[in-house]
């Protein structure tokens, strides 16, 4: 309940309020908000394997967009482009945690349909 009303707060603010990145920190913000993706895929890959633990996504979701942001720019600052690798990482990282998070789902699907499967032959066998 709480994350659709964040939800639904956060999207008011940004059709209430035009709030634009300059241009010059947007290779920045782009990149952050990859390293934030990463660690919502990462949260979502957690939940399902029961092992989610909000501390841990909290302290990664803002330390990975500010290691991505510094890293990018760091990498202007002395002339190499490092937030092409921040986006090969992250965006590698977030394939992988949506193939996983897609197999959970797909197996629980599958176990569901093959518990039912069973439970009716059972509850055919008793009724005869």
């Amino acid at each position: 309940m709480v994350v659709v009303l964040g939800l639904i707060v956060g999207i008011l603010l940004g059709i209430v309020f035009d709030f634009n990145i300059p241009d010059a920190l947007s290779p920045y913000m782009s990149v952050a908000i990859l390293a934030c993706l990463d660690s919502v895929f990462g949260a979502i890959r957690a939940n399902l394997s029961h092992s989610f633990k909000a501390d841990i996504f909290i302290s990664g979701f803002f330390g990975n967009a500010l290691l991505a942001a510094g890293m990018a720019y760091l990498g202007d600052k002395i002339g190499i482009p490092m937030y092409i690798a921040a986006v090969i990482v992250f965006g590698g990282r977030i394939f992988d945690n949506f193939a996983i998070i897609r197999r959970n789902i797909l197996e629980k699907m599958k176990s569901r349909k093959t518990y039912k499967d069973y439970k009716g032959k059972l509850d055919e066998e008793n009724a005869s």
